[in-house]
């Protein structure tokens, strides 16, 4: 469980793990479709976000799901992920 660890240049995968506090710069963050991590009071700067495996085949579905003439579910889906919570 890292807690207020920076993170420079590095690749972080970001899979079912805490963190809290930290800072990442200038990193490649990776999620790939398992228990998603928690990320608590965490800074980001310049960094890029990846999908892979099971989570890059998600994104893809949704772009079928777009293209295929579903675009309402999708919206429905960003609607929900933009939410105020």
């Amino acid at each position: 469980m890292p807690s207020n660890v920076t993170y420079s240049h590095e690749t972080v995968v970001l899979e079912a793990e805490t963190f809290t506090g930290c800072e990442f710069r200038d990193c490649r963050l990776i999620y790939t479709g398992g228990e998603p991590a928690t990320l608590t009071d965490c800074k980001f700067v310049d960094c890029e976000w990846k999908l892979e495996e099971a989570a890059a085949r998600t994104l893809a579905h949704l772009k079928l799901m777009w293209s295929a003439g579903g675009k309402a579910p999708v919206q429905a889906l960003i609607k929900d992920i933009t939410a105020a919570r």
